[in-house]
């Protein structure tokens, strides 16, 4: 402390020093918290080997069915919007499903593509869905472009594994 100057002068000389460093940290902080959670979540079909979709998988696709699609979205605590697909998928064949691919397409006011999505609905991680049965499935999209025509996406077998 320099002569004549009183505590307070010197407080308030290093607050802004010290305001700028807990700004940092908080920041630092963050950008973890986003990249942690980013990476967390389960990677898309991207990462995945595509499942084979020749002339008995279409086939046998005709007879598997997506019923009561509902949609929700929702905002988690770093204010990430998240789009939620969810309904029933019904194997109303004799197969045995041991993994199946659907693809989402979301379109805009002139019926083109604006968003198309890739997931697993069934895989090694999942019960295989027998001839006959049905089971509630939920895809989560991180982000659905603005230009959407908020009407519910196409959902399409895009790949199948059948077994017996």
């Amino acid at each position: 402390m320099e002569p004549g100057e009183s505590q307070y002068q010197e407080d308030r000389r290093r607050f802004p020093i010290a305001f700028a460093a807990g700004g940092i940290v908080v920041a630092i902080l963050l950008a973890g918290l986003i990249f942690l959670t980013r990476n967390i979540r389960p990677q898309g079909s991207a990462a995945q080997v595509k499942l084979p979709f020749g002339a008995a998988e279409q086939a046998y696709a005709e007879r598997i069915h997506f019923l009561n699609i509902q949609m929700a979205r929702a905002t988690n605590f770093l204010n990430q919007e998240f789009t939620y697909v969810a309904g029933t998928v019904s194997n109303d064949g004799t197969n045995t499903i041991r993994a199946m691919e659907v693809t989402l397409e979301f379109h805009d006011f002139m019926d083109q593509v604006v968003l198309r999505e890739t997931q697993r609905l069934v895989d090694g991680s999942t019960k295989p869905l027998d001839g006959g049965a049905r089971r509630d499935f939920q895809v989560t999209l991180d982000h659905v472009p603005a230009t959407w025509n908020q009407q519910y996406p196409t959902v399409r077998v895009s790949g199948l594994v059948l077994g017996p």
